[in-house]
């Protein structure tokens, strides 16, 4: 298996290569030259798998230069109820019939993020101990990815990373778990802005090549494919928690930031999981929605993203929508490098049209709809859920055809988001006896303008 980029570039390389590099040369995003085929046989082998064994199948699928017993081992390493709470990892809540939650956050950092963060953590520290080289991480997070991935790397041999966050946009809950980490390898700078400056940097910092590669940059973002890899799994394990036989078909609803969590099921439904629907929910950010209703891709500002009670969906310019758009248009990566080059851009009747083969649909929740949500499922079913599975949720129930299964995809754990559910419950959400107090700790921050030069001066200065 080898990967090209998204913008035309056909050089092919190794899985092993674009796990370290992030954005390919010419700016595009890194995908495979074609997604393997899963055939009835291979499904009904898997659905008896362990989820740890499971990934290994998926991965191998995708890694041909990691020796196997290594990379089994990688998984069942990470893989663990010790780690994530149950023998399942990602187990099933029901909700009422025909709707679930898929438990994603009970990992360390109680979010989605630490299904692939935990993994590409221990690919960075096999790969680079392999190679005997070090790798200076850069990443940019609205809430969940920036822990995820600091603690997946603290204290990893080789790896420091560098963590953007927009200044004043997180959770106090959030902003704790990352300022608080007192670990040499992890530096934390908080940018005044929103997420997207934050994004744009990294992405800057991507493409000053020879920066790149005189200060071993690498990226945990979900432009990193092996990140977007390991969530391709968890859409196998709860389908198959969720169906009896592979003529079953499940879909899923994913509330959507960057599009690096549903663009994984668009990956896993083009393998051959038999997913009815990707159901993708936004915030008052609604630029996709927008997309998908009209196809019309129009990025907002600054000034015009909105900071909301969903705050790691606060975000304007989905990176990973350019992966979706390059098989959209027929992996034409000419054409996807002019359109996302341009401000905005438009497809045609016939391109539009065309998503509804992809399985893509979509819709919007505001403030409102995320506390009557929350509150309806906890008076309801018991279950008090964080605001960005509230949007995934209200979407959800908006759109599900009937006799649809659908599929909720849990991103975090109401700890995190502790104000919003005060509003609308009138109670503490339950936390972690380990986590009691994390806004106490110290705090350990640079606070920096939105400026690709600042970040570029500072990472120098601290490798």
């Amino acid at each position: 298996m080898k990967y090209i980029s998204t913008r035309g570039d056909q050089t092919e390389r190794g899985f092993s290569d674009i796990l370290l590099e992030g954005l390919a040369p010419d700016g595009g995003l890194y995908l495979p030259t074609h997604y393997p085929q899963v055939d009835d046989a291979t499904l009904t082998r898997w659905r008896a798998l362990p989820y740890a064994d499971l990934a290994f199948e998926i991965l191998s699928l995708y890694i041909a230069d990691i020796p196997a017993a290594d990379l089994r081992a990688i998984t069942r390493k990470v893989y663990t109820a010790a780690v994530f709470g149950s023998e399942a990892i990602v187990p099933l809540k029901p909700l009422e019939p025909g709707v679930y939650l898929e438990a994603l956050s009970n990992g360390p950092t109680l979010a989605f993020k630490d299904m692939a963060m935990q993994l590409l953590g221990a690919l960075f520290e096999y790969e680079l101990g392999r190679r005997g080289e070090t790798l200076n991480i850069l990443g940019a997070t609205s809430g969940d990815t920036g822990s995820a991935a600091e603690y997946a790397m603290r204290g990893k041999r080789g790896v420091n990373v560098f963590m953007l966050s927009p200044e004043g946009r997180m959770s106090p809950f959030q902003q704790a778990q990352m300022f608080s980490l007192q670990d040499p390898n992890i530096h934390n700078i908080a940018v005044k802005g929103v997420f997207d400056d934050c994004q744009d940097i990294v992405k800057a910092v991507s493409n000053d090549l020879a920066f790149k590669r005189t200060h071993r940059i690498g990226t945990v973002n979900s432009i990193n494919w092996a990140r977007l890899l390991a969530q391709v799994v968890y859409y196998f394990a709860g389908y198959f928690q969720a169906t009896k036989t592979n003529a079953e078909r499940v879909s899923f609803a994913v509330p959507s930031g960057n599009f690096g969590n549903v663009c994984a099921g668009h990956v896993a439904r083009m393998m051959g999981l038999p997913i009815g629907r990707l159901i993708v929910a936004t915030n008052e950010n609604d630029v996709l929605d927008e997309f998908f209703r009209t196809g019309a891709y129009r990025p907002r500002g600054t000034a015009d993203t909105h900071e909301t009670s969903s705050p790691s969906m606060d975000i304007s310019k989905a990176s990973n929508f350019e992966r979706f758009v390059f098989d959209l248009l027929g992996r034409d990566g000419a054409r996807v490098a002019g359109l996302f080059r341009a401000p905005a851009f438009e497809l045609g009747a016939d391109e539009h049209a065309a998503i509804a083969r992809f399985g893509f649909t979509s819709g919007r929740s505001t403030h409102a709809d995320r506390l009557a949500t929350i509150r309806r499922c906890h008076a309801e079913h018991g279950v008090v859920i964080d605001p960005h599975t509230a949007d995934g949720l209200k979407v959800a129930q908006q759109l599900r055809a009937p006799g649809e299964t659908v599929l909720v995809l849990e991103t975090a754990l109401p700890a995190k988001f502790a104000a919003t559910i005060h509003e609308a419950l009138g109670m503490e959400p339950p936390r972690p006896a380990a986590l009691a107090g994390i806004e106490d700790l110290p705090k350990r921050v640079k606070i920096l303008a939105a400026d690709a030069a600042l970040v570029k001066a500072y990472i120098a200065e601290h490798v």
